[in-house]
């Protein structure tokens, strides 16, 4: 018998010769699986010794009218916003909010098993810059858990995100009718391993509104930033390092944006003059440090979630749900035409 400490789902499913989706389906006992196909899950699930992993049982733990919050970046000034907006609606209709991080490919496995296994104990999930696989996706819409994705989208679960390559692309707008050619990018994190579609649609939207304006896109101005202040810190200085450095750069976020604009300063450039730089979020810190940025609003996400899991609730309705987030440029006095 295998090591019960590390048995997963996905074992269960190499190990019957099936879909993890078809695992969740038989050992919840759904209709929609062959007495054949469930009895060879049954006999792997026994044999492998299958059981819920640590955040399975943490998550078991839990009460109905309950809802789990699933964030990527736990840490993160966004996420926490999402998360207020969740509480907030959650708080009033009389639901508690558990809220866990899931900061990477294995743990996100982990939590959707859990999710898979807790469908009697948890009422709804809310999941932040996760992005899952398709067989998660299936199995995930085959529970009656509402679910709602922050971020990302998938066919059959419900939604809230902006339209992030129009987003970048009025971003890097503002900088080419400003008059800058040569524009840095700072973005996610290198090699993500949660593939969020965050850092790849924002980029598409840099890459689009250069190209649109005539623009070959130089990859020696893309540098990652791992959304945090320090990763804008380093990306800038290694963009200012360059034999020909850029006149103006966007950050995908203004946690990033701020740590750039930093160390320009601190090598001596002026900003804007010297240096434009712009964001993307309208972080509280933004309007202090005077950031141009992209405008939209984290906890209105959270509280759209929310609302959705709720009413569907009451109304004992499993209905597909999306908004696109309003965003807006905010011009302040990071930007100005270059030298």
């Amino acid at each position: 018998m295998a090591d019960i400490r590390s048995v997963t789902i996905e074992d269960v499913a190499v190990a019957a010769s099936v879909s993890v989706a078809t695992v969740s389906r038989a050992l919840r006992g759904l209709d929609n699986v062959a007495h054949s196909t469930r009895q060879k899950v049954e006999l792997a699930a026994a044999e492998l010794g299958y059981v819920a992993n640590p955040a399975a049982a943490k998550l078991a733990a839990g009460s109905s009218k309950t809802i789990v919050v699933a964030v990527s970046n736990i840490a993160g000034w966004f996420s926490a916003q999402v998360v207020g907006g969740v509480e907030a609606v959650l708080s009033e209709a009389g639901y508690d909010t558990q809220v866990m991080g899931v900061a990477g490919p294995e743990a996100r496995r982990h939590f959707v098993a859990s999710a898979l296994q807790m469908h009697r104990r948890v009422d709804g999930l809310v999941m932040v810059d996760i992005r899952l696989e398709p067989d998660e996706v299936d199995a995930l819409r085959d529970t009656d858990i509402r679910t709602v994705t922050i971020g990302n989208s998938y066919p059959g679960l419900s939604s809230v995100r902006p339209d992030d390559i129009s987003a970048a692309r009025l971003a890097v707008d503002h900088l080419l009718q400003l008059g800058h050619r040569r524009i840095g990018l700072i973005e996610g994190m290198p090699d993500d391993p949660m593939r969020t579609e965050v850092s790849w649609r924002r980029r598409e939207g840099y890459e689009q509104a250069l190209t649109r304006a005539g623009i070959v896109v130089d990859p020696d101005l893309l540098h990652t930033g791992n959304f945090s202040i320090e990763g804008g810190q380093d990306a800038m200085a290694r963009l200012l390092a360059l034999s020909k450095p850029p006149t103006a750069v966007f950050a995908i976020s203004d946690e990033m944006a701020m740590g750039a604009r930093g160390v320009a300063v601190e090598q001596g450039l002026r900003i804007p003059e010297d240096m434009s730089v712009v964001g993307f979020d309208d972080h509280p810190l933004a309007q202090t440090v005077a950031l141009t940025t992209i405008r939209q609003d984290p906890t209105a996400s959270g509280a759209h979630a929310a609302r959705w899991i709720v009413e569907d609730l009451r109304n004992d309705a499993c209905n597909l749900h999306t908004h696109e987030v309003d965003v807006e440029l905010v011009v302040r006095r990071t930007t100005a035409p270059p030298c």
